[in-house]
């Protein structure tokens, strides 16, 4: 398990790279044809397949073109079998909305599946904390 659990967090640090140089072929990579994605931004009921998720990607390079961070702050691996999933933190945010909120944090799920005999993702899913609102606890 602790091969797979190095490979997981080695295929999450390159897709993050990735992602922080705008490379969407490598952003693509070890991404199943099925993925599904909740994001962000709309659709509130995500993307579903690879060329949904390919199309969420531009819009996102042009906003990080800003010289916004996308940085991998803490990651957790879970490895069952041909399964895993991973959490993980990330600073992610122009250096104004950092400033601004320097405790900011995008939340990061990703869940795996191995396939052929090696681990892609199957599912990812990204959100900040709602700041709106103060939930007072409930």
């Amino acid at each position: 398990m602790a091969d797979d659990e190095a490979e997981i967090r080695n295929l999450i640090e390159r897709w993050a790279d990735a992602v922080h140089r705008g490379d969407l072929p490598d952003v693509l990579a070890d991404h199943t044809d099925d993925i599904v994605m909740f994001d962000v931004p709309p659709p509130h009921d995500g993307v579903r397949g690879i060329e949904a998720y390919r199309d969420t990607w531009p819009p996102f390079f042009e906003w990080q073109s800003q010289g916004a961070s996308f940085e991998i702050v803490s990651l957790d691996v879970t490895v069952g079998g041909e399964a895993a999933f991973a959490y993980a933190l990330l600073r992610c945010g122009t250096p104004e909305e950092l400033a601004e909120h320097p405790e900011s944090r995008l939340r990061l799920t990703i869940g795996l599946r191995k396939e052929n005999g090696r681990w892609v993702v199957a599912h990812e899913h990204h959100s900040f904390a709602d700041t709106t609102t103060d939930s007072g606890g409930t």
